[in-house]
C-alpha cells in the first residue's frame, strides 16, 4: 500500500490510521457494526446513493453483504491524508460473486473526518475490474 500524508499532521496521521482500521475491521475481519460504531458518526451522510446514512444504517449495510459474502475483503492500494480528509483507491473482491477469480471493483473513496477522527462523510466512485491488464493500453487499474 502506498500512503502519503504529512507525518507532521497529527489529524491526518490518525485519520488515516483510524480508515485502514475501518475497512480492515468492517470488511475484512467481518465485524462492521462494530467498526462503525467505533468510527463513523451517528450522523454521518453518506453520498452513495446505494448506502444509507448514519453509522448504524452503514454498520447495517455492510453487516448484510459480509454475511451474505463470506470471501468479501477489501485490498488499500493508495490513501493520501491530509487534515480532516482521507482518499483511499481500493479494491472491493467477492461484494456481489463468490468467484474465487472475482477481479472485484475498483474504487476511489472520499472521507471527511471530525476533530476526533470519526468520519462525518463519504463520497465514491466506483467500478467493475474488467482485465487485470487492460487490452486497449495495456496498464492494469491498481
Amino acid at each position: 500500500m502506498i500512503e502519503i500524508f504529512d507525518p507532521t499532521d497529527e489529524r491526518a496521521v490518525r485519520n488515516k490510521d483510524n480508515l485502514i482500521a475501518f475497512y480492515n475491521e468492517a470488511i475484512n475481519e467481518k465485524n462492521p457494526v462494530e467498526a462503525a460504531n467505533k468510527l463513523v458518526a451517528e450522523g454521518y451522510i453518506q453520498h452513495n446513493p446505494q448506502l444509507p446514512d448514519g453509522a448504524a444504517g452503514l454498520g447495517a449495510a455492510f453487516a448484510a453483504l459480509t454475511a451474505q459474502r463470506k470471501d468479501a475483503r477489501v485490498v488499500i492500494h493508495r490513501i493520501i491524508a491530509s487534515g480532516d480528509w482521507v482518499w483511499a483507491h481500493v479494491n472491493f473482491l467477492n461484494l456481489y460473486t463468490d468467484d474465487p477469480a472475482d477481479l472485484g471493483v475498483a474504487g476511489v473513496d472520499i472521507w471527511k473526518m471530525d476533530a476526533d477522527g470519526i468520519a462525518l462523510e463519504h463520497w465514491d466512485v466506483l467500478q467493475p475490474v474488467a482485465a487485470e491488464v487492460s487490452p486497449v493500453n495495456g496498464h492494469g487499474m491498481f
